[in-house]
């Protein structure tokens, strides 16, 4: 019970780290911490396990291995060769990332979506600033029931009613609406092999799994 309590106590206060700061990633790793126990993750396993390619990764739990020299020399616009354009425009480092453990079944959700948060990102075309990670995190909740992401959400909102925020929410509300349309239209990304795919053209791999960005924002446009 008492640890119970202690984990609830850390995720609180990592919720309120990133209501005042949605890019404090401290704040994401406690959350995620709390969040992550058997109960918690069961009803993700049972959802992915329902799709073919989510029911694989979990029998093989196979790992993301990165070779950002050998995929920084693909043709440009290639998966791998724009992911890697992706981690250093940003000045991300997936070396600073936790290794998580991936010897069971929830303990490999956790694991297999916080090696592939990057690839999403640039599959998806979500930026990482806080619109972008707003959107981002709808798209996990159009794909999941995932609690995380819908905690990230409320916590990203939430920090919108600051006044110094205020004036993006059109943007964050948009990137938060064409997120859940994406996720809810296109195939699973749980368990995808991107390490099959790094070679292959961008516009292919979103073809291929059904990311159309284009016609989302068509269904934003306001009506005449």
């Amino acid at each position: 019970m008492g640890h119970l309590v202690l984990a609830r106590l850390r995720a609180l206060r990592g919720f309120a780290m990133l209501v005042r700061d949605p890019r404090e990633i401290d704040g994401v790793f406690t959350i995620a911490d709390a969040l992550r126990t058997p109960a918690a993750m069961q009803p993700m396993v049972d959802h992915f396990a329902r799709d073919p390619g989510g029911r694989r990764a979990l029998a093989e739990r196979p790992r993301l291995a990165l070779d950002l020299d050998a995929l920084g020399r693909l043709p440009d616009g290639t998966l791998g060769r724009v992911f890697v354009e992706h981690l250093r425009a940003n000045g991300l480092d997936p070396r600073d990332l936790p290794t998580l453990p991936g010897a069971t079944p929830h303990d490999y959700v956790s694991a297999h979506l916080t090696d592939t948060h990057d690839v999403w990102h640039v599959v998806t075309g979500f930026d990482t600033d806080v619109a972008g990670e707003l959107g981002l995190q709808a798209f996990y909740v159009a794909q999941s029931p995932s609690k995380l992401a819908v905690t990230l959400l409320a916590a990203g909102l939430l920090n919108t009613l600051a006044p110094q925020n205020f004036d993006d929410h059109p943007r964050r509300l948009e990137e938060i609406a064409r997120g859940w349309l994406l996720g809810r239209s296109c195939a699973p990304l749980f368990g995808v092999r991107w390490d099959e795919l790094w070679a292959v053209p961008m516009a292919e791999v979103r073809a291929r799994l059904g990311i159309d960005r284009d016609g989302v924002q068509a269904r934003l446009a306001p009506a005449n």
